[in-house]
């Protein structure tokens, strides 16, 4: 039953005398209670590592007392995952440097910590990805673990163009995750210029009426986070 966490404190029980002054009972859900413990952390690591997050943004590292118009009752009650419950979307916009991608991961390593299954791509890079499994043949097994999957981030929308085959990608991965998941946005782009970062009408309006109707915005102001870390020497 691979039970190794119960294995493991009930031999050291008996090498070093510990619990001795717990019942039988007592112990045996002492062990099967940190059996559990560990099997759920390991779940949660495994989601973690498979999400293929850029950093670990611990929710309880954010900044809140920076002046960037992030509000703070809005950002918790995201941490809720309620928007994820809800199948709404998230979409965080701002200038380099002002969180964006921090939070978005911040809700996507709690999402995984709630197990929810979370991906997280650089958008480049997803568009790259799409490109591979069309041609591999892969492209509608790509589709449908985008469509199972819970939360997907994608980071840096708009900065990279996008080519006909990206659109279309795009609109594909839209439409099978509508009103069944979640999805978030990180961009330095205001979404009032995402219809032109799209670059097709038509699938840009079909894009966006998917996407961006059904979501919590967000807009970081201010200056670059980046610029209070200081070189130490």
């Amino acid at each position: 039953m691979r039970m190794n966490t119960m294995a493991d404190l009930y031999h050291q029980s008996l090498t070093e005398h510990l619990y001795q002054d717990m019942s039988t009972d007592e112990l045996l859900t002492f062990l099967v209670d940190n059996e559990w413990e560990a099997r759920q952390n390991k779940s949660i690591d495994n989601l973690i590592r498979l999400a293929n997050f850029k950093q670990m943004a611990a929710a309880t590292d954010i900044d809140y007392h920076t002046s960037r118009n992030l509000d703070r009752g809005l950002f918790e009650r995201l941490l809720g995952l309620a928007f994820i419950k809800n199948r709404t979307n998230v979409i965080l916009t701002g200038a380099t440097g002002s969180g964006k991608s921090f939070l978005a991961q911040s809700l996507g390593i709690k999402a995984c910590q709630h197990k929810y299954r979370t991906l997280y791509y650089q958008t480049a890079r997803f568009f790259d990805t799409v490109k591979l499994a069309k041609l591999d043949g892969s492209y509608h097994k790509l589709l449908k673990k985008l469509e199972k999957t819970q939360v997907l981030i994608l980071d840096d929308f708009g900065l990279a163009p996008m080519d006909t085959q990206a659109r279309l990608a795009l609109m594909d991965v839209m439409e099978d995750r509508y009103d069944k998941t979640s999805t978030i946005i990180a961009s330095q782009i205001p979404v009032n210029k995402w219809h032109a970062a799209i670059g097709d009408d038509s699938i840009a309006d079909a894009v966006l009426d998917r996407l961006v109707y059904s979501s919590h915005r967000i807009e970081l102001e201010g200056n670059s986070m980046r610029s209070k870390k200081k070189i130490q020497n």
